[in-house]
């Protein structure tokens, strides 16, 4: 390889690894200043011990090496919320034996509310949803088609599934057609693919709370 080629590919890296580095220190002042705002805590660094709070919602149990970073904490509407970023590692290994890890991120806001309820899965159907189904692999079906087609629910106990997902719950679901939920115990969590960010609180928050609200009050009753 020739000397310049590989200054020159040196340097690409370095350049890389400022703007990468730049922009870490851009996101962590922009969670810093939304947390201030409102009231809330915040830290950049990584936190294991999430994992172990939250490990029973089913989207945390996958890999290995499991941390949250960027995390936030604090009260949204008379709720205790939380939201973060969750890693995970996979592994995969070519025909010479060498093995490659694969890093994955993806974005947690969850809510604790008034009642522990059992679990509950709801995410948009895709491709290999619709794979799943035609090998078997049944998710339940609600009297709206539309609903059923647009979303993949699994829970443990159907009956609360049919009543979280009424009439109301399934228009203003089909209205935001990219929420991914899990209802587990006394939390609303929903979860975006990529890494958390800060302009997303918010919304992810309000979210939450509209979904709480559309909740039948029956369900709280003891």
């Amino acid at each position: 390889m020739e000397p310049l080629l590989i200054v020159g590919i040196i340097a690409l890296i370095a350049v890389i690894g400022v703007l990468a580095y730049k922009a870490e220190q851009k996101r962590r002042a922009a969670f810093r200043a939304w947390a201030g705002a409102n009231g809330w805590s915040y830290s950049h660094q990584r936190n294991r011990d999430i994992y172990h709070q939250f490990r029973f919602l089913d989207r945390l149990n996958k890999g290995s090496n499991r941390y949250a970073y960027h995390v936030v904490r604090g009260q949204w509407e008379g709720c205790d919320a939380i939201g973060f970023t969750f890693h995970y590692e996979t592994y995969s290994t070519d025909s010479k034996g060498n093995r490659t890890t694969h890093h994955h991120h993806f974005g947690v806001v969850a809510i604790e509310i008034e009642k522990s309820f059992p679990e509950m899965r709801l995410q948009p159907e895709g491709w290999l949803n619709r794979i799943g189904h035609a090998m078997g692999m049944q998710d339940i079906d609600f009297e709206s088609v539309e609903f059923s087609k647009a979303f993949e629910v699994k829970a443990d106990d159907k009956k609360f599934a049919f009543d979280f997902c009424h009439t109301g719950m399934m228009e203003y679901l089909l209205e935001n057609r990219r929420t991914s939920l899990e209802v587990d115990g006394a939390y609303l969590a929903l979860y975006d693919h990529n890494r958390l960010e800060p302009a997303e609180i918010e919304p992810y928050l309000n979210h939450l709370i509209n979904i709480r609200q559309l909740m039948p009050e029956f369900l709280f009753r003891d």
